[in-house]
Parts: structure tokens; sequence; C-alpha cells
């Protein structure tokens, strides 16, 4: 019983750790203007790569299915967000985060 009380904070130490490195990372990403370049790079790749589009057309499949009066936004968003994550491609998630390594290495 305490080698399993033990484990889970071990666990939640963990988790604080992780939260405070991520809160660190993005406080620097904002100070210097990074994360605005990254997330316009971001922006750019997924436009050139037609994900925007079939996100949108994916939007419009859903407002046609469910209805324009019976959806909300927010009804929408929660519908399209999961789709919108799966679809990034691998090669530009892959790309952003060398973008954030270098950036770190860097700083």
């Amino acid at each position: 019983r305490e080698t399993l009380n033990t484990m889970a904070d071990t666990q939640s130490d963990r988790r604080k750790k992780d939260e405070a490195v991520r809160a660190t990372i993005m406080q620097k990403l904002i100070q210097t203007g990074e994360k605005d370049r990254l997330k316009q790079l971001l922006r750019d790749k997924l436009i050139e790569c037609g994900w925007r589009d079939e996100l949108k057309e994916y939007c419009k499949e859903v407002i046609r299915n469910k209805g324009l009066e019976k959806i909300t936004v927010d009804e929408l968003v929660s519908e399209i967000t999961p789709r919108g994550r799966a679809t990034v491609p691998e090669k530009i998630k892959g790309d952003l985060l060398q973008d954030i390594r270098k950036f770190l290495q860097s700083t």
C-alpha cells in the first residue's frame, strides 16, 4: 500500500515538474516573440498543404448535416477539433517540434 502511495506521489511530482517546465518554455516563447513566429509559420504550412481547406469543407459538411440554425459555434468547434488535430500532417508536427527544440537550445 505504501508503495502505491509513493508511486502516486512520484507521478504527481513529475506532473507538477512537467507543468512547471511547460510554463517556463511558454513564457520564453512569448517573451521572445517566438510563439507568434511559430504560430504564423504553422498557419502558413497548414494553408500550403491544404489542411485548412479540408477542415473548412468538413465544417460546411457538419453544418449541412446538423442544420445552420441547430448548431452553435461551440458545438461546431467540439465536433471539428478532434479531426483537425488528427489530420495535421506528421511532417508539419515534426518540423514544429524541431523548431521548438532549436529555440530551446539557443536560449
